[in-house]
């Protein structure tokens, strides 16, 4: 099989390195990838839906896999489809459940489904109003796509006056060319962690759990960022999987069906485990980054497999394995970030081995490959448990240096107690 693999960040490397575990997999292409992808895998630029589909037939390509959520909101998979293309992604009515905050909520309200309560705002005035009727700390929320930064926790009135200024004036960080106001929910406490589930329309199977860190700095400080690390399995999650199941993801994709939209692809659930069990925080239409770099290694299970289970229907058949050893995943970012910060700093990697390597934001000059975004690549450990899986990813950081890295030294430290 010839696979085209859209996306340019670590997530896009893992999947990368999943579809080439594949003995049914002939060639990988990256569209449009990263430098530091291009040195494994086939890269190309591809500028539009149209010309994606032209190079799909021209160079015989099999499958599709659509990484980001920006390719699926704009409608990418909906376009292949019709042209007779397999695609591993949802519609783009499907991927409504990320693209709107609002459609989300609403769904999940007239489902059932236990999540935070909430208020929609379609103005600045209407959300200062609406943060009045929440205790501190309160959640305010981009209705659209904001890349993982549209998301603010306010501690106090000013926090989230600041915030509402933000986002209504498509500041840095709030901006989303598909938002339509915001979301202001109560603040849920207890611990978060991920689970996806691989749906192929009608019935679905869930992976293990994955835990994203999206604080900054360590002890989960500072403002949120796409991800400074993730690690995989999440043991103390796996007393609420049937739970989860039951009161989440069959009542969404169920709720998907009758709404004339059904679900088909991977679906991240983001979870908050509260004293009240599991709430949904978020849906997302695709593989989370850096969850997917540490959920990814530890699937036994032919990656094409899945993928064609999701697209022809048949993902009850499918017999889904995964490893029994645990993988931590540390980002290292460039310092600033998620903020402004400076790059094209040269990369240096002291071995030769870069299994554990997934390039995110980098390029290449005359010296080689240099940083070239906030997050720069992710390292990842796997080891038989969580302590070897830790040492394995930060004795892997070791052998890697740019200058202005940052990076957290606790992922994977978290207690997950209520």
């Amino acid at each position: 099989m010839n696979i085209l693999i859209v996306g340019s960040g670590g997530r896009e490397h893992a999947v990368a390195k999943s579809f080439a575990r594949s003995s049914k997999v002939k060639r990988i292409i990256v569209c449009p990838g990263n430098a530091g992808i291009a040195k494994q895998y086939e890269c190309v630029s591809l500028s539009d839906h149209l010309s994606i589909l032209q190079f799909c037939h021209a160079e015989d390509v099999h499958m599709v896999f659509i990484g980001p959520e920006q390719a699926i909101a704009e409608g990418l998979s909906d376009y292949l489809a019709k042209s007779g293309i397999a695609v591993v992604a949802p519609s783009k009515q499907a991927a409504q459940l990320e693209c709107s905050k609002m459609f989300a909520k609403d769904l999940m309200i007239r489902a059932g489904i236990p999540t935070a309560k909430y208020i929609k705002a379609f103005s600045k005035e209407e959300a200062l109003k609406a943060v009045s009727h929440f205790s501190y700390p309160v959640v305010i929320k981009a209705d659209g796509l904001a890349a993982g930064k549209g998301v603010c926790v306010a501690q106090d009135s000013c926090e989230a006056a600041t915030a509402i200024d933000m986002l209504f004036a498509h500041n840095d960080g709030y901006e989303s060319s598909n938002a339509s106001g915001a979301v202001i929910e109560e603040f849920l406490s207890g611990w978060e962690v991920s689970l996806f589930a691989f749906c192929d329309g009608e019935g679905y199977q869930t992976s293990l759990f994955a835990q994203d860190h999206k604080q900054i700095f360590d002890h989960d400080l500072g403002p949120n960022t796409g991800g400074m690390g993730a690690v995989c399995p999440v043991p103390k999650a796996e007393k609420y999987r049937s739970e989860i199941e039951a009161t989440i993801i069959s009542p969404i994709l169920q709720a998907m069906r009758e709404n004339g939209t059904p679900y088909k692809g991977i679906l991240y659930c983001g979870l908050m485990i509260t004293k009240d069990g599991p709430k949904v925080i978020e849906f997302n239409c695709r593989l989370g980054d850096p969850e997917a770099e540490v959920l990814l290694p530890l699937i036994e299970t032919d990656f094409v497999d899945i993928c064609s289970a999701m697209i022809s229907g048949n993902i009850l058949e499918l017999d889904l394995r995964f490893s029994t050893n645990t993988a931590v995943g540390v980002v290292m970012a460039s310092k600033g970030y998620p903020g402004k910060y400076e790059k094209g700093y040269p990369i240096s990697i002291r071995r030769t081995n870069t299994e554990g390597i997934y390039f995110s934001g980098v390029a290449e000059n005359e010296s080689g490959l240099v940083s070239a975004g906030g997050r720069v690549m992710c390292i990842v450990g796997v080891g038989n448990d969580l302590t070897s899986a830790r040492v394995n990813a930060y004795a892997n950081i070791s052998d890697i240096h740019f200058d202005n890295a940052y990076y957290r030294t606790d992922i994977g430290l978290r207690s997950n107690d209520l």
